[in-house]
């Protein structure tokens, strides 16, 4: 067997550190991180030589023993979620610790190809911003095929921290670890965020930090959360810096919709003439499997747009391939969607566009919650410029979203073009 590498390297740290100290919770099964070792390295041990990607399907349990398991066994990860046929060229990159797929909200999932340098980068920026250590306990409930998942393995593995380790989101289930374990960190997305408000979960005093990416944060969704407690860090990050890359604190000046903070340490965050979000540093990915990859320059161009206030923090404005071209006005869905979402019977709000010899772009508001069509327009006739008005009000049982919890774009679409309000 090869010498460990990868996540296996500083769950080895944590192991000598502090053998006994708690590494990983499921349900009621716990492994400290000696024991967490010897599991990983005889998991290992049964896996084939063979120095391509380890592609495994499985519920999270599954995905991160494998992931601990390659460290020692020197294999890239790959954790998949659907039969996965993708064909690896025959030379990868040496330093390929984990192979992510993009969530594909906008239809089209790529392969992401990070190394050990910039997942170690990652989990040491995010450990010493959110102040993660020994014996602090990060309530993991994203999908492990995900980058947000996999990150707190590696964040916890480098601070000799617990992960408590849940299949997929559950609001009951979240809630039990956070009145039982002393939880200090959560990650969640904007929806899991409102169902737990939604069912009255109350944070523990024991929780410091509760980051929040995946999806925009809409205003009121932010203001009802943090006066119930919660402590949000609104955060942006991708596949493709490892996950977070910038991150809000409350210290710095308050949160507007879309502000996501200073990029993290040592990462330099710039736009291009058209507004899309450009980044370089130590957490940028080596580049896609099909071959894209940064500039000559180490630069990386993501699909959003921001801006960038004279304090260096950043602001997303959207994804650039949703804006919409209404009445010759430029309009971003989710400009419309955080002024949609504090009207009176607005549970979740989801904004698109259909093709309209009229307006270009006619916005379609999808609506889930009572509030009927003429409440809807009247509050955004007193809110939004014209062309961002909605024209057409559905009203729908829940949006379409993926496991991460970010709208499917292509399915809002498809339902503006058949429903009629």
């Amino acid at each position: 067997m090869k010498p460990p590498a990868a996540l296996a390297r500083p769950l080895l740290s944590a192991a000598a550190a502090a053998p006994a100290a708690l590494a990983l919770r499921h349900g009621e099964r716990t492994w400290s991180f000696a024991a967490l070792v010897a599991e990983s390295r005889s998991l290992a041990a049964g896996l084939r030589d063979d120095a391509g990607p380890l592609c495994v399907r499985g519920d999270s349990l599954t995905l991160a023993c494998h992931a601990y398991a390659c460290g020692f066994k020197n294999r890239p990860f790959f954790p998949v979620d659907r039969d996965n046929r993708v064909i690896f060229p025959p030379t990868l990159p040496t330093d390929l610790a984990l192979l992510i797929a993009t969530s594909g909200s906008e239809g089209h999932p790529r392969c992401v190809m990070l190394g050990a340098s910039q997942l170690d980068a990652a989990a040491q920026a995010t450990n010493r911003l959110l102040t993660l250590g020994l014996g602090d306990r990060w309530l993991n409930c994203l999908p492990l095929y995900h980058i947000g998942g996999q990150a707190i393995l590696w964040r916890c593995a480098h601070a000799g921290a617990a992960v408590l380790l849940h299949d997929g989101f559950q609001a009951d289930a979240v809630a039990a670890d956070l009145a039982r374990h002393g939880v200090t960190h959560l990650s969640l997305v904007p929806a899991m965020l409102a169902r737990l408000l939604d069912t009255g979960v109350k944070p523990p005093a024991s929780l410091r930090h509760v980051l929040i990416g995946g999806a925009a944060l809409a205003p009121a969704l932010y203001e009802r959360a943090t006066a119930a407690g919660w402590p949000l860090n609104p955060s942006y990050g991708m596949s493709e810096t490892a996950a977070q890359i910038a991150t809000w604190l409350p210290g710095q000046r308050p949160w507007q919709p879309g502000a996501v903070g200073p990029p993290m340490p040592g990462h330099e965050i710039g736009l291009t003439p058209e507004g899309r979000i450009r980044i370089r540093g130590p957490q940028v990915m080596i580049g896609y499997l099909d071959g894209d990859a940064p500039d000559a320059d180490g630069w990386w161009t993501a699909g959003d747009l921001g801006c960038i206030d004279n304090d260096g923090g950043l602001t997303i404005l959207g994804r650039a391939d949703d804006m919409l071209i209404s009445g010759g006005r430029n309009v971003h869905p989710l400009t419309v969607e955080a002024c949609l979402a504090g009207c009176p019977g607005v549970d979740d709000v989801a904004v698109t566009g259909v093709p309209d010899r009229v307006w270009g772009d006619l916005i379609v508001a999808l609506v889930v919650g009572p509030a009927d069509p003429a409440s809807v327009r009247a509050w955004s006739a007193s809110r939004l410029p014209g062309a961002a008005q909605p024209r057409r009000i559905v009203h729908l049982p829940a949006l379409p979203r993926n496991a991460a919890g970010k709208l499917a774009r292509e399915a809002l679409r498809q339902l503006a073009s058949g429903g009629i309000a």
